[in-house]
């Protein structure tokens, strides 16, 4: 079976988002899209709460949140326990992201990125694996700040 994605954006998301998904899948990724999928107004935070929730809840694996800038996904996304967003703009960023904080979702912005480095940072976030070993010690001091 393979590992589950989940995806979500705001209006400003839209298309990066739909590339999201396109790269996911193309890396072999069960995708859940939530969308939206118009270019109507929508609020980030109610997409990133669902993204984040199922990501928490372990119904995906990862996930992946798009609007403008990735800011406002990122800071709506890490309010939800569990979950360790990360805001990159880089390659480097997904990739240490992943390597060293074993973030597990990625927040991202299409009026920064654009299309292409958009779908090079997620590519890079999906196939990087947590490192573990002395990463681990402060992922979980990372997690007893929830508490």
């Amino acid at each position: 079976m393979a590992e589950r994605v989940i995806a979500g954006s705001d209006h400003a998301g839209l298309n990066l988002r739909a590339e999201a998904v396109k790269v996911a899948r193309a890396a072999g990724f069960e995708v859940e899209d939530l969308g939206p999928f118009s270019g109507e107004s929508v609020d980030y935070p109610d997409y990133a709460r669902q993204v984040a929730e199922a990501v928490a809840a372990g119904r995906a694996r990862l996930g992946i949140l798009v609007c403008g800038t990735g800011i406002g996904m990122s800071i709506s996304a890490n309010k939800v326990h569990g979950v360790r967003a990360a805001h990159c703009v880089t390659e480097f960023d997904a990739r240490m992201a992943r390597a060293h904080n074993d973030a597990n979702v990625l927040c991202i912005g299409e009026r920064v990125l654009g299309l292409g480095l958009g779908a090079a940072v997620v590519k890079a976030f999906l196939e990087t694996p947590f490192e573990g070993g002395r990463h681990q010690r402060r992922v979980d001091k990372i997690g007893a700040l929830e508490r």
